[in-house]
């Protein structure tokens, strides 16, 4: 365990000017020989890459952090490494895909992963036992495929964790064992269970890191985070994976305090989100040492390891909640901070009080891997990237405008009925879909016409909104800036329209539309979502900290956060055309360096 006041000692190794440069010299050169359809086979200095995903970090949040605390840990990182200032996440910008996205060097048309409760043509419904007639079912690979998605272990129902919730370090980091095969879709060819790891159409850096007998770890929010294992289903060895969507208890066992909402999970309180977030910074700071995630078996560095950060996306979506758990009292009692606004300043895009609060938690825990990585002599062998799976819309909240979806889809079921001439015992048009900032539906008649009939009823119907300041006013085109229907769908994604597994129709929203279903205020809900393809969805950091190896620098060329994992295995002195979403969008390595990228 390490002790958050530890001295920074700084990352940056005491290497004479001489050999720094002999060494960059020779690290470029080697970089320089290796075409992308190549081996990277040269005897690489770097044996360990660290991914850091900030979810929901702009590159105007880090921006704003670095100019606002020039002497804070993420402004030595940003100083000292090469920044991306024009990076972009997927489309849509999903935790799912995106992940998959920063694992694979793939988009969705290539992946197959659209969001993580998507819809396939090709499947069976989750419980079908008689593999027969016509084909589609839902895809949901989330918290409800857990053995028990109350419990922060998911159900692995380690003694004494609901009184000292720190017990979860204990967790398996083998995700599979916690899940419920019998809540997935059907193979209907062979009739069993589709494991997330199966449903990914390509290899992740974990496969080709296992491959080459290199150790792997990562810690994710969701058990159902195992596609990540890739298609072999054990390209982590080590994957952490405490359930977000559980109950949160205090360090104590106490129930953390019931939220506006009603709710009473980690990302109901900040203050929680944060504690729920200590967890996987300690299996970092274990990994680091040389230990598994629980810090009990001694199995040395991952070549390749890493994890999310909540706080900030928490903190961006609340309208409000308490920053901090002050405590214990000499009862061993803890009580919450006082309550701040979440999000930005209205008007504006500055991080308001919680927010900033929450990039202050991320910066704090920054410094004590970074301290860690110093202390167990790494710092020459071992890259820091910083990134974030997706951003966060809107950021100005007066641009809010919260929807309620579900009589839009009512609407638009009703209308196909009139239109078709059915009375009774209809089957709904839509029959998946996604709420977010972005608009996704699947259909039950795949058709063209269908399509346009679902586009054409979203563009001529206006829908009621909630504003930040508890306002309704009506949002024209249901909320949407551009819908693209049937092969148009197909043709954004980049797919065949036989392809089974894009939405029929997909819109990008006005900015600040955000759908769900039951809003009252945005007091109860959230202030911004992701999921879409407008700016704040997208706009995302890249950063690579790597001190005498990767020179410092600003990079203003437009990349996207699937260039990360060519990257990381280049980095690795591994073949970035092992993998094969590198081979299929001929993915290039991220620019500025020294890495050739002939596809």
């Amino acid at each position: 365990m390490r002790d958050e006041s530890s001295e920074n000692k700084g990352f940056l190794n005491k290497i004479q000017l001489v050999s720094l440069i002999t060494l960059t010299i020779l690290i470029l050169s080697s970089f320089a020989a290796v075409g992308m359809g190549q081996a990277a086979a040269y005897n690489s200095p770097i044996k360990h890459v660290l991914l850091i995903s900030v979810d929901g970090l702009h590159q105007s949040d880090l921006e704003w952090y670095v100019n606002t605390y020039p002497n804070s840990e993420l402004a030595k990182l940003v100083k000292g490494g090469m920044e991306y200032s024009s990076a972009q996440s997927t489309t849509p910008s999903d935790s799912f895909p995106s992940t998959v996205g920063l694992m694979t060097g793939g988009n969705p048309s290539v992946t197959g992963i659209y969001y993580d409760d998507e819809y396939s043509q090709a499947v069976y419904p989750a419980g079908t036992t008689s593999c027969q007639g016509p084909t589609g079912g839902a895809v949901i690979y989330d918290s409800p495929d857990d053995l028990n998605v109350s419990a922060l272990d998911a159900g692995q129902n380690i003694p004494g964790i609901n009184q000292n919730p720190a017990l979860i370090m204990d967790m398996t980091g083998n995700p599979q064992t916690v899940l419920n095969a019998s809540t997935f879709p059907v193979n209907p060819v062979t009739c069993q269970p589709i494991w997330p790891h199966s449903y990914l159409q390509v290899n992740t850096i974990f496969d080709v890191a296992s491959a080459a007998g290199l150790r792997t770890a990562w810690s994710d929010k969701h058990p159902a985070y195992e596609i990540l294992d890739g298609p072999s289903g054990h390209g982590i060895d080590d994957l952490f994976t405490p359930e977000i969507d559980s109950i949160a208890v205090e360090p104590n066992g106490h129930l953390y305090p019931i939220a506006p909402d009603g709710g009473n999970s980690w990302t109901d309180d900040n203050a929680a989100t944060k504690q729920y977030d200590g967890y996987k910074v300690q299996a970092i700071l274990n990994e680091i040492d040389g230990y598994d995630h629980s810090g009990r078996y001694k199995v040395g560095v991952p070549a390749i390891f890493g994890m999310n950060f909540q706080t900030v996306s928490v903190a961006q979506k609340l309208y409000a909640s308490p920053a901090v758990l002050n405590g214990p009292n000499a009862n061993g009692d803890y009580t919450l901070g006082p309550v701040l606004l979440g999000g930005y300043y209205p008007g504006t895009h500055t991080p308001g009080p919680l927010l900033q609060s929450a990039l202050d938690y991320v910066n704090r825990q920054m410094q004590r891997i970074v301290n860690a990585i110093d202390q167990q002599g790494l710092a020459g062998s071992t890259v820091i990237i910083l990134t974030a799976k997706h951003g966060q819309s809107p950021l100005n909240s007066n641009h809010l405008r919260l929807i309620n979806n579900a009589p839009i889809l009512t609407a638009i079921d009703n209308a196909w009925d009139a239109h078709i001439g059915c009375t009774s015992n209809c089957a709904p048009l839509i029959v998946g879909g996604t709420d977010d900032d972005v608009w996704q539906s699947y259909l039950s008649v795949d058709t063209q016409s269908a399509a346009n009939f679902v586009k054409n009823y979203l563009w001529d119907h206006s829908a009621p909104a909630d504003t930040y300041g508890n306002k309704t006013v009506m949002v024209p085109h249901s909320g949407l800036a551009q819908i693209y229907a049937g092969k148009a769908a197909a043709e954004f994604f980049g797919v065949s329209v036989s392809n089974p597994r894009y939405p029929e129709v997909f819109g990008r929203v006005q900015v600040g539309v955000i759908y769900n279903t039951g809003f009252t205020t945005p007091q109860n809900y959230e202030i911004a979502e992701h999921g879409g393809d407008n700016p704040g969805d997208l706009d995302v950091p890249i950063l690579i900290y790597a001190p005498g190896i990767v020179m410092p620098g600003s990079n203003g060329q437009r990349v996207e956060t699937t260039q990360v994992a060519p990257t990381i295995l280049a980095l690795l002195g591994l073949d970035p055309y092992k993998l094969q979403a590198v081979q299929i969008e001929h993915t290039h390595v991220l620019p500025g360096l020294g890495i050739t990228v002939d596809a």
